[in-house]
Formats: structure tokens, sequence, C-alpha cells
């Protein structure tokens, strides 16, 4: 009886996370794009290679694509949130045109030396290496960590992945959507 009844609830279990989507979490700057510093202007958008591809792979192999960025640069009073949201404008654009789509971008402005008050914390918990984005993400999408993956240029959004059980993947350059292609076995 005992054994039925842990049977059920594995299958239970297994049901419930078969409901839960699936997502690829890319960084942005060094990542999606070509990172000169604090990147922001939308005229200034360089993609990476492989990806606009790799984004469109998400979405053909039935993920979301989710971007996940820190941008300090709106705390460091070096640009606003209008013209990161002018940038995201253009990025969603651009991949319209190609048949692809972001279905949510997470940003981070917090720092702890930030010139505006309501931009500073000393360990906000959005800001990679802190997995604050990717855990809301899982939470108000109903996502999968399990069958997710994360792509990014940095050690800090590996650390993030980890800690919010995403697999990560270490974007070096070179073609985005070659390591999509790996990451997902497609």
């Amino acid at each position: 009886m005992a054994d039925r009844a842990a049977d059920e609830a594995l299958g239970a279990a297994a049901a419930a996370r078969r409901n839960l989507r699936r997502a690829v979490f890319f960084d942005r700057d060094g990542t999606l794009n070509h990172d000169e510093g604090y990147t922001h202007r939308a005229e200034d958008l360089v993609w990476n290679p492989g990806a606009i591809e790799a984004v469109r792979l998400a979405n053909e192999a039935g993920y979301l694509a989710i971007v996940a960025t820190n941008q300090s640069g709106i705390g460091r009073g070096l640009f606003d949130e209008a013209a990161m949201h002018a940038f995201h404008a253009r990025m969603k654009r651009d991949l319209e045109a190609a048949g692809a789509r972001l279905d949510a971008i997470y940003f981070c402005p917090y720092v702890p030396e930030a010139t505006h008050p309501d931009y500073r914390h000393p360990d906000h918990p959005d800001r990679k290496p802190n997995p604050g984005m990717l855990k809301r993400a899982i939470e108000e999408l109903a996502i999968d960590p399990l069958r997710s993956v994360m792509i990014g240029n940095s050690p800090d959004d590996l650390a993030a992945a980890r800690a919010a059980g995403i697999a990560g993947h270490l974007y070096q350059g070179g073609d985005l959507a070659a390591l999509l292609r790996r990451a997902l076995n497609l």
C-alpha cells in the first residue's frame, strides 16, 4: 500500500513538472549583443554572431526566450531606464523581422555605488551573480529550472544559473546558435 502511494506521488510530481515550461535565459551585453561597455543606445545595437538565430531556435524548440541582464549603467547615472527600454524595443523589432521573439526581459539596475539612492543597494537579490531575476521568472512564468538553460559570457551568469537550479553555459564568442544547439542537444 505504501509503495502504491509513493508511486502515485512520484507520478503526480512528474505530471506537474511536465506542465511547467522550459526556458532559455540569455544574458544581454556580451552574449546577445556586442558589449562596448554600458551599451544602451538603440542605434548602437550590434548582434553577436548567431544571436538572432539562437533566439529563433529557442522559440522553435518550444522554449521561452528570456533575457536576464544587469544594467548597472542606470544606477551609475550613465543612462536612464527609458534608453534601456528603447534598446530593448530595437532588439524586439530586429528579432520580429527575423521571425523570432523574446518572451520576457528582466533587468537589474541596482549597484552599491549608485548615484541615485533609488538604485543603491549593497547586494540586490536580482543582481547577478545572485539568482533573483531567474527565480522571479521561474515563479512568474511557471518555468521548470531542471529543463532550462542559461547562456552568458560571465562567471556571474553561471553562478546565478547554478543558484537557481538551471544549467549554465559559458559563451566565449563565436556562433551563439551553435552553442545553444549543443546546450539543448538539437
